[in-house]
């Protein structure tokens, strides 16, 4: 067990150990922080900024992504004010185009009081979250699923030397999909696409 670290969350006085996230912290304590792409069994990976909160330590304040944020002896931690609401429905209006009929996704807006988003893009059902991509990794150790291209042609795909034999017997991803894009992409055929193939797809 690591060493005992004594915060502040939204004025609960909170012990955490050492090498904690203040996510965990606050879970540990029973204090909700929205997440999207958070799952206890793989490591952090903060892509979502949806669990971000503000950090307080010696008189400096700054706002940070509470999954991947380590715990500190005296910080003290909001997890709603309204500046952090502000940003998390910005956060929440960009994503919700890209998967508009996700469940998760849609649940958070309505709670943050997004009824429509002011921006435009696409919808790809998918919100770069990496929940598939790191779960085949880290936990099935098949990397059957990767990330493809960078900026805003990134996105996920099935790697082809692999996803045939991996994916149809296991399929343990799909669950943790919030936006629905890893079964859509093999409804629609692309599992043993090549990757050059399934990017041009996911344009059309």
């Amino acid at each position: 067990m690591g060493r005992k670290i004594t915060l502040e969350i939204d004025g609960k006085t909170v012990e955490a150990e050492e090498g904690m996230t203040v996510l965990q912290a606050a879970k540990k304590a029973g204090i909700e922080i929205p997440t999207l792409c958070y799952n206890e069994q793989l490591e952090p990976y903060g892509a979502c900024r949806i669990c971000l909160v503000e950090a307080t330590k010696n008189g400096r304040t700054r706002y940070v992504v509470s999954c991947v944020y380590p715990v500190e002896e005296g910080l003290k931690v909001k997890t709603s004010t309204e500046k952090i609401r502000k940003m998390r429905k910005i956060l929440l209006e960009l994503m919700l185009p890209l998967a508009p009929a996700s469940g998760p996704l849609r649940d958070l807006a309505e709670k943050y009081g997004v009824k429509e988003s002011r921006f435009q893009a696409e919808p790809t059902a998918c919100i770069l979250c990496g929940l598939c991509v790191r779960y085949c990794a880290e936990v099935k150790k098949a990397n059957a699923v990767s990330f493809v291209g960078r900026g805003t042609e990134r996105q996920i795909a099935f790697v082809p030397e692999v996803a045939p034999y991996e994916c149809p017997s296991c399929r343990e991803c799909y669950g943790l999909c919030p936006g629905g894009k890893i079964v859509e992409a093999e409804s629609q055929g692309l599992l043993s696409m090549p990757i050059t193939q399934k990017t041009a797809a996911g344009k059309r």
